[in-house]
């Protein structure tokens, strides 16, 4: 097998805990694994900006560290220097925006570290309790989003009966425009086509100078699978999704709470080093 260079990390679900904690064994491995050069990478739906108190957790700050974040809209350094980009058009958000109406669901819009919400008519966003570290804007109608803003993605957040129901109805065309997959049980997201968790590997792999083979990527919900089949070496949680797990190279036999990730470096990277 290829030796392992960079390690790419979803966080909910895979390196977090259900109370969005790194166990210690987690922090352990992964510290031995930089010891041997490999490169830990985040990659998540997250913006930097609500990952930062993580990265210093886990010393990943220094400007030779990446991240990919907004589900590959975004790959950049951990000090925030941006390698490749893409996002949303303004033309986007009227489509999508009654889309969600006519289903009931919620609109937040993210540039950034902050969120525009939009509520239906009977529901807001959960999205604050999803992800407090950002900043919230109540909106009226998207004519109320600032003239310049980046549009990094838009989710829709709200319990996971009422979401999974309703996504069952969206317009069949919405997908050929684009990206759309649950990230966690209660959010949905929209993002541009053909943008996704793979892509930004692809990018940060190049600016590296390492292959896909180079690469293990570790994730357990439907926004991992692009990148569980691109690396080389595709690891599921033991918690993962069914459709997850059938795709990977290998599953975990623990779960994100009994430090699956820790079982996996061990295994695939630091056995035998």
């Amino acid at each position: 097998m290829t030796d392992i260079k960079l390690l790419a990390l979803d966080l909910d679900g895979t390196l977090l805990t259900s109370k969005k904690e790194v166990t210690q064994a987690n922090h352990e491995s992964l510290k031995a694994a930089r010891e041997l050069g490999v490169k830990v990478v985040i990659t998540t739906g997250r913006p930097l900006k609500a990952i930062e108190h993580l990265l210093t957790e886990l010393d990943l700050l220094g400007e030779n560290e990446y991240s990919i974040t907004f589900n590959g809209g975004l790959v950049q350094s951990n000090t925030g220097k941006i390698l490749a980009k893409s996002g949303l058009t303004r033309n986007d958000l009227p489509v999508i925006y009654q889309a969600l109406m006519d289903l009931d669901l919620p609109m937040d819009i993210l540039s950034g570290g902050t969120v525009y919400s939009l509520s239906s008519a009977t529901r807001q966003t959960l999205y604050p309790t999803a992800n407090p570290m950002l900043e919230f804007i109540s909106i009226e109608s998207l004519t109320d989003l600032p003239e310049d803003v980046v549009i990094n993605k838009v989710v829709s957040v709200c319990e996971q009966s009422v979401l999974d129901q309703q996504i069952k109805h969206l317009p069949a065309d919405l997908s050929e425009r684009f990206e759309l997959f649950k990230s966690r049980d209660i959010v949905f997201e929209i993002m541009p086509k053909g943008i996704h968790k793979a892509v930004g590997l692809e990018h940060l792999t190049k600016h590296l100078g390492l292959s896909s083979a180079q690469v293990m990527a570790m994730g357990d919900e439907e926004n991992d699978l692009t990148m569980l089949t691109w690396a080389g070496l595709g690891i599921a949680m033991a918690n993962a999704s069914q459709m997850i797990k059938v795709k990977a190279n290998h599953v975990t036999t623990k779960t994100n709470e009994e430090s699956g990730v820790a079982e996996a470096v061990e295994t695939y990277i630091l056995k035998g080093k």
